[in-house]
């Protein structure tokens, strides 16, 4: 009866507004901003592009300009040292720490009171919502939640305030739930937050051996090694036989393609279901509300004003974003953002396509630095997650992580650039169908892409992909030699430099020397 009362109450909490967002999308935006700019308008940041004026949105983007987190940076650190006011009123105490995947230098991306409670927690009590109304046989609120993410620390630019933290944006969620939504949680705090993964693995698959869990939420590739420690431990042969009632897992952070024929092994069960959610340090974005399509509804109500930058304009020294209005289909745009933390027409990377303007409704297509563009061939991370996928299905082998980088054209003019892919199976095999699996990568690659397939054509400029299968955990190696072990960390999957590349190989070389 309580989990009933509980569904019932968030859904009418969540779902007339998540209507309002489907059928008056622009003014929903439009009423946003005036909020954020009155808000700001005594910070320094207000002060200096005028806030106080009550800027239309043709104004503001006139005025403010578009900033990447280098740029922005001088002020974050006024934030994250203490100053008062700077970029949003007040001193906030949280910033979640994100340090990419190209870079080893760490992103803080200030967490305020208005960004945990409008944003992120209004998000979340939205995908409950959605989740009990979808499947309300499963009594999903019944049990627990298995919820896997990172950790948190001292700010290091404050280390005599205890209280200003930073880390993981799971880590600074989780710390800070509301009391009803920690009780629908497991594992308990004390071992969600450990900073040591491997121990964190250990230890958290012991305790959820006898939960009722329900439901999973976090990161595909770990979610992955957690599941299978607790099939190991329980002895079971799938996951199933520990949790009957596990029916739902809401994931994010990486495209879910590659990992489905994974989860599907693992978890045999079809009344298993799958929603997607698109949240990252700097908020939570969309989420997926409709059962049988991967869309994600944009969220515009959420403490976050969006703009959208086109792809002719990444690398433009000023950039012109398009305002919500303005977008078209299937192209691709980056992510501007202004937000109740701070962020201010901040260029946060990541790039979509629309797939819905009424509502308007996106997926995931990469990051507007990960994508593999030598040659003129603009193969982003949408392509190669579904070229992967179809290779993968070609050969009946699961793929569990992969990076690509050019072959550069050597001396020889006669020589030809191409693609070199780094592939981790899910499960070792004697001797992978790299031929099969390669042909059929090409051949999707030529069919999703027209420019891969202009330039592959006859072998004029590209030649074929060249491949590597490394042993299982190489790129877990990888990631724990760097530092970047769980959390947020992800491989980079697609990028211009054969750094990230080359030290996957070298990481897949020293283990067969040791295992030999």
């Amino acid at each position: 009866m309580l989990d009933q009362l509980l569904a019932t109450a968030v859904q009418w909490g969540s779902m007339p507004r998540l209507a309002r967002l489907r059928q008056q999308p622009l003014e929903v935006q439009a009423k946003l901003l005036g909020q954020l700019l009155g808000r700001a308008q005594g910070t320094e940041w207000g002060q200096r592009y005028g806030f106080k004026e009550r800027l239309t949105p043709a104004e503001f983007a006139r005025r403010v300009p578009v900033s990447t987190y280098e740029q922005l940076y001088p002020e974050i650190e006024k934030v994250l040292r203490g100053q008062p006011d700077v970029l949003w009123p007040g001193r906030p105490q949280w910033f979640a720490k994100s340090s990419g995947t190209t870079n080893d230098r760490s992103k803080y991306i200030p967490v305020t009171a208005e960004a945990l409670q409008h944003c992120h927690y209004r998000a979340g009590r939205d995908m409950l919502a959605l989740a009990t109304h979808f499947y309300p046989q499963e009594r999903l609120v019944t049990g627990k939640t298995l919820s896997l993410g990172g950790a948190h620390s001292a700010n290091p630019f404050r280390p005599q305030e205890p209280a200003s933290r930073t880390g993981d944006v799971s880590a600074v969620i989780m710390q800070q739930l509301p009391w009803w939504a920690e009780q629908m949680r497991t594992p308990p705090l004390a071992l969600a937050l450990l900073e040591e993964w491997e121990e964190k693995i250990e230890r958290i698959a012991a305790h959820v051996l006898t939960q009722d869990v329900r439901v999973l939420a976090g990161v595909p590739t770990w979610m992955v090694v957690l599941l299978r420690r607790v099939v190991a431990l329980a002895g079971a042969p799938d996951i199933t036989h520990v949790w009957p009632h596990l029916r739902l897992f809401l994931h994010g952070a990486v495209a879910f393609g590659p990992y489905r024929e994974l989860f599907r092994q693992l978890i045999p069960d079809a009344r298993m279901r799958y929603l997607e959610i698109y949240s990252a340090s700097e908020g939570y974005f969309a989420l997926q509300d409709q059962p049988d399509s991967e869309d994600l509804l944009l969220l515009l109500d959420h403490g976050i004003y969006y703009e959208f930058l086109p792809a002719d304009q990444w690398a433009s020294p000023a950039p012109q974003p398009v305002p919500l209005a303005a977008v078209e289909l299937h192209r691709p745009y980056a992510l501007v953002i202004s937000t109740n933390a701070g962020l201010w027409r901040y260029l946060v990377g990541d790039t979509v396509r629309f797939t819905s303007l009424a509502p308007y409704r996106v997926r995931i297509t990469g990051r507007t630095k990960h994508f593999l563009n030598a040659f003129g061939e603009e193969v982003v991370i949408e392509n190669a997650e579904a070229a992967v996928v179809a290779a993968s299905q070609a050969i009946g082998l699961t793929v569990r992580d992969f990076t690509a980088a050019p072959i550069w054209f050597a001396a020889d003019s006669s020589s030809r650039g191409g693609h070199e892919w780094v592939i981790e199976f899910a499960t070792e095999a004697a001797c992978p169908n790299l031929t099969t699996f390669g042909a059929v990568l090409d051949a999707t690659l030529c069919a999703v892409n027209s420019d891969y397939a202009a330039k592959r054509h006859r072998n004029l400029v590209l030649a074929p992909p060249r491949l590597h299968a490394v042993p299982a955990g190489t790129f877990e190696s990888w990631l724990a030699g760097k530092g970047k072990l769980g959390g947020q960390h992800k491989v980079p999957r697609l990028l211009n430099s054969r750094e990230v590349l080359e030290a996957v190989l070298a990481t897949a070389e020293r283990r067969r020397n040791n295992e030999s």
